[in-house]
């Protein structure tokens, strides 16, 4: 599977722009890819100022997306602010080349900046089949809570969309690995750059990890789009010969 991953700044609170701007960049590259991944919150930055950007599932910024995969031919993905049910919810879609959606709402809201008091948390975990590939796809502060993300379901790749802010990347470059490697699944992890209206510093590091913690792209910090091809094969060779995951404890777990 061929990965693109949209690195770039967002504007503050601005659908609008935003869309324009990673519209330029999606079609400004040329090479064919199977799933373009855009950071968490694209559209408007992370903000909790909610009722300025959100948008419903039949909005404007998802028929975008909608028009946008099947230009390409391929799936896009990424998470928004979506009002629904008089609730908010920090919302990843993942739009197939077809049009249809499927969705995850972010589990583990940031208490930190108070994204819990404002946002829903989700609790259904999604599990995307997708060109022969079996794809888990979280959000951000998810990335901290290994249980949640357990391969369980013998998932192929952990996708992460992010707004993670630069004082604490380094532990963003960890726990990519350590989901890869206690997974044994590929890790992609988006991030975003530049910085935003609560004057919090982005630096990237988006970047793909292999099922045994090697880099297959390196942390990156500059503005652009990064692709990487992703083989399921030597996954699962990798897998049998090892077979750690036979290993793994049962659990369950329970929502609050």
């Amino acid at each position: 599977m061929k990965i693109a991953l949209i690195q770039t700044s967002l504007a503050w609170e601005n659908p609008t722009e935003n869309r324009s701007h990673l519209a330029q960049k999606i079609t400004g590259f040329m090479e064919d890819v199977d799933l373009i991944v855009l950071p968490e919150m694209f559209s408007s930055g992370f903000t909790m100022n909610q009722k300025m950007v959100a948008e419903t599932m039949d909005g404007e910024t998802v028929s975008w997306l909608q028009h946008l995969a099947k230009a390409k031919d391929c799936a896009i993905t990424g998470s928004l602010v979506i009002k629904e049910n008089e609730k908010y919810y920090n919302r990843l879609v993942f739009i197939f080349p077809d049009g249809e959606i499927k969705t995850y709402d972010k589990r583990h809201l940031f208490t930190l900046a108070g994204e819990n008091k404002i946002y829903t948390a989700g609790t259904e975990k999604l599990i995307i089949e997708y060109k022969g590939f079996k794809i888990c796809p979280l959000i951000c502060y998810d990335l901290r809570f290994p249980v949640f993300s357990r391969n369980v379901e013998n998932y192929d790749l952990l996708l992460y969309v992010a707004n993670w802010p630069k004082p604490r990347v380094n532990a963003w470059d960890i726990l990519l690995k350590a989901r890869a490697v206690e997974n044994m699944c590929y890790a992609v992890g988006v991030n975003r750059v530049g910085t935003d209206n609560n004057n919090l510093e982005y630096v990237g590091h988006s970047q793909a990890v292999d099922f045994l913690g090697n880099y297959i792209l390196e942390p990156q910090e500059a503005d652009g789009v990064f692709i990487v091809d992703i083989d399921k094969e030597k996954m699962l060779e990798t897998r049998q010969k090892l077979a750690f995951l036979e290993d793994k404890d049962d659990f369950k777990i329970r929502n609050a």
